[in-house]
């Protein structure tokens, strides 16, 4: 049995979930957020305040499909209602950024600037030149992003520069003995 599966999906007031031609959509005050929908898998039950969602069988392929379903759904309804959001941090000399309209402007120390651009969906922005603040209802796009930009350099071990999320922890390494 699928603990998290189990759960009903709480719906908060001012948010509004239906069922129609195999696609689950849910509108909110944030926006409108779709998933195509697993019928041949689980089933959805939708009552006023809450979702259900079960397995047709008892299959481990049902069964496999239950909880992950259920958290799409809950990522759905918590995009809707509060949203996502990533927090980048840039270390290293001269490295910084620069959100300007729908580009991201990043100088990493290559011998030219990054000009990111930022998908439809996703908000960018650079409190400072070493953070970057990434937000937006679907969490799937919103890490993306995040993974994306992280790609262009990654933090290195010895003195720890290039791009990292917020709170993460680099495992620095000692450098050459003489």
């Amino acid at each position: 049995m699928s603990r998290i599966g189990k759960k009903p999906i709480e719906l908060p007031s001012g948010v509004t979930a239906s069922v129609e031609s195999g696609t689950l959509t849910v509108k909110g005050p944030k926006g409108t957020l779709a998933m195509q929908l697993l019928d041949d898998l689980v089933k959805y039950e939708i009552a006023e305040n809450e979702i259900k969602v079960t397995p047709l069988t008892s299959a481990q392929r049902n069964r496999a499909a239950w909880g992950m379903t259920r958290t799409n759904v809950q990522n759905l309804v918590t995009g809707v209602t509060e949203g996502f959001s990533k927090v980048l941090e840039i270390s290293g000399v001269g490295y910084r950024a620069a959100a300007q309209g729908k580009n991201l402007r990043l100088q990493l120390g290559y011998s030219h600037d990054v000009n990111f651009p930022v998908p439809e969906g996703v908000e960018v922005k650079t409190p400072d030149p070493n953070t970057v603040e990434i937000s937006g209802i679907d969490k799937q796009k919103v890490g993306q992003v995040a993974a994306e930009i992280r790609r262009w350099r990654k933090p290195e071990p010895y003195k720890g520069k290039g791009i990292k999320y917020r709170g993460e922890y680099i495992f620095r390494k000692e450098g050459k003995k003489k």
